[in-house]
């Protein structure tokens, strides 16, 4: 049974852990400003369908990293909502220099 974090702050240190591989970290910012450009996009041309994208993308280029670089499990499977949390937070810790990538 995975660990019951009580606050997003207990569990970003593990989702840190998590993402130690520097392949995967960038298969990571990838994905989120693939979603980002899909966001947009759906706003510029005014279709949400645009917006069925936006899992494709963004788990596509984490999970793999995870699968094939991190060779590790995603932590969305067993903390969804952190982790989708964590996505962004690590997106910023990167374009901030916080975090290398």
């Amino acid at each position: 049974m995975p660990p019951a974090y009580q606050s997003f702050g207990e569990f970003y240190p593990y989702y840190l852990k998590e993402h130690r591989n520097r392949t995967c970290r960038r298969l990571h910012f990838v994905g989120s400003v693939l979603v980002l450009l899909v966001i947009f996009w759906s706003l510029f041309s005014q279709n949400a369908w645009w917006l069925l994208l936006m899992p494709l993308v963004g788990y596509g280029f984490a999970w793999t990293g995870h699968f094939f670089f991190e060779k590790n499990r995603p932590a969305t499977f067993k903390h969804p909502w952190y982790s989708l949390l964590g996505d962004w937070v690590m997106f910023r810790d990167m374009l901030t220099g916080r975090i290398k990538f």
